[in-house]
């Protein structure tokens, strides 16, 4: 089974190579690592292409930036693997749950799963700050009013980790750019019907000013998809 990891980045020239490491020593898995530059304005580009030849499989470089959920898009056209993980290039989350996340996709058990933040297991570090409590309360809310729309029992419906069997993205259209394309994914694969499992994960959160991109105005936005997709089916 090849596993396709697409890794959306704007502007992690301090993580980039990092996680490509620590991509490269996963074992026992055939892998191919596909990134999109989201047209970073920092050192990524050059850092990826001076410094990271051995460590990918594909790359986009995109002519400006577009958000996430495009990026994500532009991956998924060229991937080639019967699953595909979603990967962040900011060291939040660790590739060494690869294994577990894709057990239940393997096992037949299910056809998505996300790495959940909130679930008992996995190590999990926080910056200890006013933003960071208002950051889980919001993701609370969030999952939870996704869950009341999408009849899923998820604890963290936003988390970066979804893995999935590509042909499901044959029976979707995703359309959302930006970091909306969370809540517009999880609608509608619930619309197919398909119980999202979740497993733990580790996690080492990081703040704004570490390089941090999505913000609380992206949360009000996250609510707006969750309606938009839910309440109005042919989008």
């Amino acid at each position: 089974m090849l596993i396709s990891i697409i890794i959306p980045v704007f502007n992690e020239e301090r993580t980039i190579k990092d996680i490509l490491i620590k991509i490269n020593k996963i074992n026992n898995l055939n892998k191919e690592i596909i990134i999109i530059d989201d047209c970073s304005t920092d050192l990524t580009h050059k850092i990826i292409s001076k410094e990271c030849k051995n460590l990918y499989s594909k790359i986009i470089y995109l002519d400006k930036n577009y958000g996430k959920g495009y990026a994500l898009r532009k991956g998924f056209e060229i991937a080639t693997g019967d699953i595909i993980i979603i990967q962040d290039a900011d060291l939040e989350y660790n590739p060494n749950d690869y294994h577990k996340l894709l057990d239940p996709i393997i096992n037949c058990s299910s056809a998505v799963v996300y790495g959940s933040r909130v679930m008992p297991g996995g190590i999990r570090v926080r910056p200890k700050s006013i933003d960071t409590y208002f950051r889980v309360l919001a993701n609370n809310f969030l999952t939870t009013l996704s869950n009341l729309l999408n009849n899923q029992e998820l604890t963290d419906a936003h988390t970066c980790y979804k893995v999935f069997k590509r042909n499901l993205l044959e029976k979707i259209q995703l359309k959302e750019n930006g970091f909306n394309f969370c809540p517009e994914f999880t609608a509608k694969i619930s619309r197919l019907g398909i119980i999202i499992k979740e497993v733990p994960v580790s996690y080492e959160g990081r703040t704004h000013i570490q390089g941090k991109k999505i913000t609380f105005v992206d949360g009000f936005r996250a609510i707006y998809a969750i309606i938009k997709y839910n309440f109005f089916k042919f989008s």
